[in-house]
């Protein structure tokens, strides 16, 4: 870091602006601090509006350090759900908890088309007699979708990825950028859902890591019947093994045709 303002500086850096190197009368770019420190202000006016540029980069400094805080705990986080999303080229941890919180059980989608048609990847048909014509959909979770198009747009900056060599391949075949750009979506989109099936087998249905498809639900039964033998208005009826309902009914109305004869 370069600071151009005056001599004011320590063995260890400047001490306005805590720059590593700061010589007198450089022409470089300045951080924030050192040019509100170049020039005194004139008047009352160019005071205030120092000041209010002072707290205005105090608070961009703040909310800095926090977002990297936050970018921290979420990593932290997502590390510790054991999630394998983040092996997919272009998905970070913010986009993975993205994911991860919007689709809560991929349960809820029993297939990839049922996923892509909820994160707006799956193209509406718009066709026209013979032709075949499929559109942006704008329907969907927004915000999952935008993750995805960004995990998109991050494939395609890399020119190693699979996903660029795939969004090529697309353009080689006569489709325009967004039309690619739609493609590699839904390619990501089912990276996505097959990630996401893959860590629901491993985690099992109570969502811990190590668990069997069996439930244990089984071990919750409880020992004593729901309703007591006072409860029953079969009261005074032996169960006998194999009658219906209907001879249960008939049983009980002759019981109280006789109750009634006495």
């Amino acid at each position: 870091m370069i600071c151009p303002g005056p001599a004011t500086r320590s063995p260890a850096g400047c001490t306005r602006c805590s720059a590593t190197w700061c010589p007198a009368g450089s022409r470089t770019r300045s951080p924030p601090a050192c040019i509100l420190g170049q020039t005194p202000p004139a008047g009352p006016a160019a005071q205030a509006r120092c000041e209010l540029a002072a707290e205005l980069l105090a608070d961009i400094r703040h909310l800095d350090a926090q977002r990297r805080e936050v970018k921290k705990k979420l990593a932290t986080a997502v590390k510790a759900s054991g999630t394998s999303l983040t092996e997919v080229f272009g998905v970070g941890p913010v986009i993975a908890a993205t994911v991860i919180g919007d689709v809560v059980t991929v349960a809820r989608f029993p297939t990839r088309d049922r996923f892509a048609a909820y994160n707006g990847t799956a193209p509406v048909e718009v066709s026209s007699g013979e032709k075949k014509i499929y559109r942006l959909s704008l329907r969907g979770n927004r915000r999952l979708n935008h993750a995805i198009h960004m995990a998109a747009i991050t494939q395609i900056s890399h020119a190693h990825s699979q996903g660029r060599a795939y969004y090529q391949r697309k353009l080689a075949e006569g489709k325009t950028h967004k039309e690619a750009l739609r493609c590699l979506k839904r390619r990501i989109s089912d990276a996505i859902y097959a990630r996401l099936r893959a860590d629901a087998r491993t985690k099992g249905p109570g969502g811990q890591l190590g668990s069997h498809s069996v439930s244990r639900a089984a071990g919750l039964t409880p020992r004593a019947p729901a309703l007591r033998a006072s409860h029953s208005r079969a009261q005074g009826q032996p169960t006998i093994p194999g009658r219906t309902h209907a001879a249960h009914a008939a049983a009980r109305a002759s019981a109280k045709k006789a109750r009634r004869a006495t």
